[in-house]
């Protein structure tokens, strides 16, 4: 069976990218039961409410929703059970000075396959204000009108 390559995007949480200011995004691998990676290769998986902590100088994952397999049996997994992250010491020594500021927090942002691994990118993060969302939808909005109306004088 030839080994999987590239990387395949599980689930995004778009939400987390509206509600915060990402500052630094990170890399880190997951620690899974064997029905959780099944369920995530069917795609299944949802990060709306993720959140990540610190526990005993370990990086945890938090309210991400894998659901249980089908063909599972007892030895299915708990749906939104705590998840450990996996990073080297330094960037977890790096990420816990930054988060000790206030406003800070982690935020899981994609959880995709690379190479056959899951991984999840996490982000380090400064909530925005009800402006700032209002900004970068009006932004949004902009960009979307301009795009249109150089689409329509080029029809012409």
């Amino acid at each position: 069976m030839p080994k999987e390559s590239g990387r395949k995007v599980v689930a995004t949480n778009r939400k987390a990218r509206h509600d915060y200011h990402v500052l630094d995004t990170y890399e880190a691998g997951i620690a899974l039961m064997g029905t959780e990676v099944k369920s995530l290769r069917e795609g299944h998986a949802s990060m709306v409410d993720g959140f990540c902590t610190f526990y005993n100088d370990e990086l945890w994952m938090e309210g991400i929703h894998i659901p249980e397999y089908n063909q599972g049996s007892w030895t299915n997994h708990s749906a939104r059970r705590r998840r450990k992250l996996l990073l080297h010491r330094e960037e977890l020594i790096k990420i816990s000075h930054k988060i000790r500021e206030s406003g800070f927090t982690i935020v899981p942002l994609q959880l995709y396959f690379l190479d056959g691994r899951a991984k999840v990118e996490i982000g380090v993060a400064r909530g925005k204000k009800e402006y700032d969302k209002r900004q970068s939808l009006r932004e949004q909005q902009d960009n979307r009108e301009a795009l249109r109306e150089i689409r329509e004088r080029n029809r012409r």
